[in-house]
């Protein structure tokens, strides 16, 4: 039986991935501000085009977070979103935010997969 503790954190952090899914929907141009000038180069598409297809992973992560619906898959693939966002947004006022999501997700992951066996 999952913990009472275990759902707090999965909808937690499904609001949270949820709504900022929304909130760079909204302003997808000064979400993408936040990406780093040397990754800003590299893009072959405006900063617009990259962030949508973010949003609406942020969108997806949350909710299958929020339905306990392939969780495990949707924690790592949040947990593998979060690697990327700090490598292309360096090191900021909002790593540690990132940092305790990152730990939330391996945790919600790695209780489903140990449930999952046995």
């Amino acid at each position: 039986m999952k913990t009472s503790g275990y759902h707090i954190l999965r909808v937690g952090i499904g609001i949270t991935f949820f709504w900022i899914g929304i909130f760079i929907l909204k302003n997808p141009e000064n979400w993408g501000n936040m990406i780093t000038p040397w990754f800003q180069g590299l893009l072959p598409v405006s900063l617009k085009t990259v962030m949508i297809p973010t949003a609406i992973l942020d969108i997806l992560i949350g909710f299958f977070l929020l339905v306990d619906v392939f969780t495990w898959f949707f924690a790592l693939l949040g947990a593998l979103h979060l690697v990327v966002v700090l490598v292309t947004t360096g090191i900021t006022f909002i790593t540690v935010r990132d940092l305790g999501l990152l730990a939330g997700l391996i945790a919600i992951a790695m209780e489903k997969m140990v449930r999952k066996g046995s």
